[in-house]
């Protein structure tokens, strides 16, 4: 993709944004504390969620990717091999490795400012192999360009999801959301 959906601030899920999560995913969201990125269209793509779900159950991924066309486009990547490749250049590349690492310490950073789930890795196979492309790329686009590198890469391999308009059509609007 030639420009990457912009960096959105962190927000307080709204009644359609609870509703777009539903559609999204076709559950009702488990452990939501935010939307940590909007899409262009509007709509969340990345939830912020709790580092327990409220049965106590550790949940180590901060950021929950809910888009479905933006998690279609990554399966796409891991099924034609992105993440062995980006693995092996882990092993191969210092400085992608040190980035990496620190990309890892972010999501632990951020996870634990929310609660601590002691012995719980960060989430997508950080920070020695690639896991999980949507775990990298809503980490990513949660916390802007620049902090995973791999999931920044992952980003610019997509196409631009949104171009067809929202994944969802959210039928109620609070004012938060008009």
């Amino acid at each position: 993709m030639e420009t990457p959906p912009p960096t959105t601030p962190r927000t307080e899920p709204t009644d359609a944004d609870v509703e777009a999560f539903e559609q999204q995913l076709g559950r009702p969201p488990r452990g939501l504390r935010a939307i940590a990125h909007r899409c262009p269209c509007g709509q969340p793509d990345v939830v912020e969620t709790a580092p327990r779900l409220p049965d106590g159950t550790p949940f180590p991924t901060t950021y929950y990717l809910t888009c479905p066309r933006a998690a279609s486009a990554i399966g796409t990547l891991e099924a034609n091999g992105v993440m062995k490749e980006m693995t092996e250049r882990l092993r191969t590349d210092p400085e992608l490795a040190a980035a990496y690492r620190s990309a890892h310490e972010d999501y632990i950073r951020r996870r634990d400012e929310i609660e601590v789930l002691e012995g719980f890795p960060s989430a997508g196979g950080m920070p020695d192999r690639v896991k999980c492309l949507h775990v990298l790329v809503g980490h990513s686009l949660a916390a802007g360009p620049g902090v995973n590198p791999l999931g920044d890469e992952a980003i610019a391999m997509l196409p631009e999801w949104w171009r067809k308009g929202a994944c969802v059509t959210v039928t109620e609007q609070t004012e938060d959301a008009k």
